[in-house]
Parts: structure tokens; C-alpha cells; sequence
């Protein structure tokens, strides 16, 4: 059986950017992780997790929570050098 890990191994994504999408989208870590996986080999998905990322800097401020939503700018930061987006 795979585990989580056994499977961001595989994956084009950094954990923290899994994390986002779980959070985006209020599913688990695992389900993320296959979504993101899919959507970063679909036509206009890098934009759309590009878009994830973005929404989720923008509920952190909204929120109050400057650290996390500094966090999220790091994720974003990686993810487009990593994926030209």
C-alpha cells in the first residue's frame, strides 16, 4: 500500500503546495495531492493552482493571519519558478 509520502515522491508538487490545495479546497491531504497532481498536467491547471494559492493568501489577510499568509507567499514564490506560471 502506498503511503502519503510514497506518493509526494511521485508527485511534481512540493508538500507545502499540497497543503494549500487541501486547504483550498477543504479536502484531505491525499485527495489534494491527486487533484494537484492532475491538474498540472491539464491544460490551464498550473494557472488554476497558481489561482489556489492566491486565494488562500487572500483569506489569510482577510483573516488576520499575516504569518500564515507569509507562508502562502513562499509556497506561491516556489511554485511559479518551479512550474512558470
Amino acid at each position: 500500500m502506498l503511503t502519503f509520502e510514497d506518493c509526494l515522491g511521485l508527485s511534481d508538487l512540493t508538500e507545502d503546495e499540497i497543503l494549500a490545495i487541501a486547504e483550498h479546497e477543504h479536502i484531505p491531504e491525499l485527495a489534494a495531492l491527486e487533484l494537484g497532481n492532475f491538474l498540472i498536467r491539464t491544460r490551464g491547471g498550473e494557472r488554476r493552482l497558481k489561482r489556489m494559492i492566491l486565494d488562500d493568501i487572500d483569506i489569510a489577510c482577510a483573516m488576520g493571519d499575516t504569518g500564515h499568509a507569509a507562508s502562502l507567499r513562499l509556497v506561491l514564490k516556489h511554485y511559479c519558478q518551479e512550474h512558470r506560471v
